[in-house]
């Protein structure tokens, strides 16, 4: 995918969700959860838990979490609720039988950290968030320093052969490998999605692999936010809308 295949998005949001026939695929931050000043700030909700457990069902299990959080942040955040879950951007896959499969981390990751370190040192705000195979340098508290951490990240995997990520507020190295939307088109080889039309709800540049894959599978993508160039088809204002989108599915 490339960036002359985006599009506006469409300003209307999609029709009411039929569960029946669906495969969902939810990214969390920005999609499910507010984002956060700090990750781990993002706790455990009744409500998101509730929700999800009732799409589990309504959904027959054709429910996966692709998120770019760990494991073991998006099981707790979730409590434990979702099986199916894509991490770090798809470099972890659990599938619905419990199975995880994972990359083997770039041998450039320790030199990365060594230097985002002490380009974290600069400042108490700077963070930086280690997940095995990727780092993330976060700069939500540090924006002035935005553009240098942006120019470090990119020098950093020219020198390593790591691959640079930008998000929200952050920029990641990680170990190269599958994408979100690698993550789905596997998951839609497999009992229970297979055969099903796959829809992908996600906020961040970093989803557009997914609503791509999602658009070439017969589905469609919905991009969470503020309208922007992106290969999703509909729209949803902002995290409470793509909540209250997802209760209203029948």
């Amino acid at each position: 995918m490339s960036i002359a295949e985006l599009h506006i998005g469409l300003e209307a949001p999609p029709a009411r969700l039929t569960l029946a026939g669906t495969a969902l695929f939810l990214d969390l931050d920005g999609t499910l959860a507010p984002i956060a000043e700090r990750p781990q700030d993002v706790r455990p909700d009744p409500r998101r838990t509730s929700l999800i457990e009732r799409l589990l069902a309504g959904l027959d299990g054709r429910l996966a979490v692709v998120s770019g959080r760990s494991l073991e942040d998006i099981d707790h955040i979730l409590e434990g609720t979702v099986t199916t879950v894509a991490a770090i951007h798809g470099l972890i896959r659990r599938d619905a039988g419990g199975v995880v499969g994972q990359a083997a981390p770039h041998p450039g990751l320790a030199q990365a950290a060594a230097r985002l370190k002490a380009f974290a040192a600069r400042e108490d705000d700077l963070l930086i968030e280690d997940k095995g195979l990727s780092l993330a340098l976060h700069y939500r508290q540090a924006r002035h320093l935005a553009q240098d951490a942006r120019d470090l990240a990119a020098a950093i995997a020219t020198e390593t052969g790591l691959t640079f990520q930008p998000g929200d507020m952050v920029v990641e190295l990680r170990t190269p490998g599958a994408s979100k939307g690698d993550s789905i088109r596997a998951f839609m080889t497999e009992q229970p999605f297979a055969g099903a039309v796959p829809v992908f709800l996600g906020d961040d540049f970093t989803d557009e692999h997914g609503f791509f894959a999602v658009n070439t599978l017969g589905g469609y993508g919905v991009l969470v936010g503020p309208d922007r160039r992106t290969v999703a088809r509909y729209r949803l204002d902002d995290v409470e809308a793509a909540l209250a989108w997802l209760e209203a599915a029948r």
